[in-house]
């Protein structure tokens, strides 16, 4: 069977290694020249002439990423070298926060988040009775809320500490929405998965510190290199094809195939996967499925931009710290995070999710913000914002779903399925496309 893959983003990717394993051949296309979609690398050049590789967005993963580490161990990332674990932790620059204790990480589960909200550093007790009272209920409830419910209905009887410190970074960085905002249901999901899942049985990750479904796992390579590179000479070093720069607009149906192109001499692929973002599939796929290329065409979007700034020879006290008030959230100190990756000492990730307004006015603030909590002085370097970064995950969501029509499947992190915009939810979403696409 002959599969074609449009798109080489983290879905496209997954998509093709699935269908390769299956036994099809395939061949991918990308209309940019370099492959990973969204969630790539960036080359950024400091004041002092050196350059370093970054990425075009600054992302982490967790353990509970079960298929997605599975895949990189599968195409030949080395899991240990590629990640730096953390224990879950949402600490300020203050000390104050939450913080699984290093002596917990082996506990079962919920057992180690047990000590963390015990040990939480500025917490008072009712904030800790309080959290400990919502997370049973939650799991009394079996993590699920009504398709209507937002974040902040799930969160009834939680204090103003837990929701501004806990319950609102973690909301915005899983769903890139504030809770009055965001689905209470998937993010139910996400927690019931995170906090209180196995751990990624299956997948070898012989890593310093225990890996459990909330292990927050920082990539110390760039983005590119952390998978699709990867799943490039994974592919071609078995005979199949990827085709980068090279732009498909619509796939035609013609005599039982699909053409991705004008020569109609070619030979038409059995079957199509169409991993490209939300827009570029509503705009290629309208002539083929318009009531489908519709419905991807009303998904509205989010954004989330990196503010890149230098500090030389700072350290934060830890590789990633949360931070208050905005418009940032979170900053991520690239030089303990990749501390063998050259020109990335005293870089600072500033990571600002659910962005809103103009770039040059988020990289002031969000400089401004982190100087002062941090206690350093920062040099911009370069601020990347993806206006379309991640579908709104609102309540009650209706996101396309995976057959557009015969032999022609979508996948992306848009797609319908149980997660948000996540790499995880990319990754599924490629390899349930292919499973249809073959079954």
């Amino acid at each position: 069977m002959r599969l074609a893959v449009v798109g080489a983003g983290w879905a496209g990717m997954a998509a093709a290694v699935a269908a390769a394993e299956a036994g099809a051949q395939v061949a991918v296309f990308e209309a940019a020249h370099a492959s990973g979609g969204r969630a790539r690398r960036l080359v950024l050049h400091r004041p002092d002439g050196l350059s370093c590789t970054l990425d075009n967005g600054q992302h982490i993963l967790i353990g509970a990423y079960r298929e997605t580490l599975a895949l990189m161990q599968h195409v030949g990332v080395p899991l240990d070298q590629a990640l730096t674990p953390l224990p879950l932790t949402m600490a300020y620059p203050d000390g104050h926060g939450l913080r699984t204790p290093d002596w917990a990480a082996t506990w079962p589960a919920p057992l180690d988040l047990l000590a963390g909200i015990v040990g939480a550093r500025g917490w008072t007790w009712t904030d800790r009775r309080a959290l400990l009272a919502t997370s049973l209920r939650w799991r009394r409830d079996g993590f699920s809320a009504d398709a209507g419910a937002t974040v902040a209905d799930i969160c009834h009887g939680l204090t103003a500490r837990v929701i501004d410190e806990l319950i609102e970074p973690l909301c915005i960085s899983a769903l890139n929405l504030p809770g009055a905002q965001a689905s209470g249901a998937v993010f139910l999901r996400v927690l019931k998965d995170a906090l209180f899942g196995p751990a990624p049985f299956g997948v070898s990750l012989a890593m310093a510190a225990p890996v459990r479904s909330s292990t927050l796992l920082l990539p110390r390579q760039d983005l590119s290199s952390l998978l699709p590179d990867a799943a490039e000479r994974w592919l071609l070093e078995r005979g199949h094809t990827v085709h980068l720069g090279r732009r498909v607009d619509a796939p035609v149906r013609h005599n039982g195939g699909w053409h991705l192109g004008d020569d109609p001499a070619r030979a038409p692929f059995d079957r199509v996967i169409w991993a490209t973002g939300a827009a570029a599939a509503a705009k290629g796929l309208m002539t083929v499925a318009p009531n489908w290329a519709r419905g991807a065409d009303a998904l509205e979007h989010t954004a989330i931009t990196t503010v890149y700034a230098w500090a030389p020879a700072a350290r934060l006290p830890s590789p990633m710290l949360a931070l208050r008030g905005g418009p940032a959230q979170f900053a991520f100190d690239r030089g303990q995070i990749s501390p063998n990756e050259p020109g990335v000492q005293g870089i600072m990730a500033l990571v600002v999710s659910a962005s809103q307004g103009e770039r040059q006015w988020l990289q002031t603030a969000a400089i401004a913000q982190a100087q002062t909590q941090l206690g350093i002085r920062l040099l911009p370097l370069q601020t990347v914002s993806e206006r379309r970064a991640t579908f709104a995950c609102t309540p009650a969501v209706r996101r396309p779903g995976a057959e557009v029509a015969s032999g022609l499947w979508a996948a992306g992190d848009y797609v319908d399925g149980p997660y948000p915009a996540t790499l995880e939810g990319a990754v599924r979403s490629g390899q349930a496309a292919v499973r249809a696409a073959l079954a």
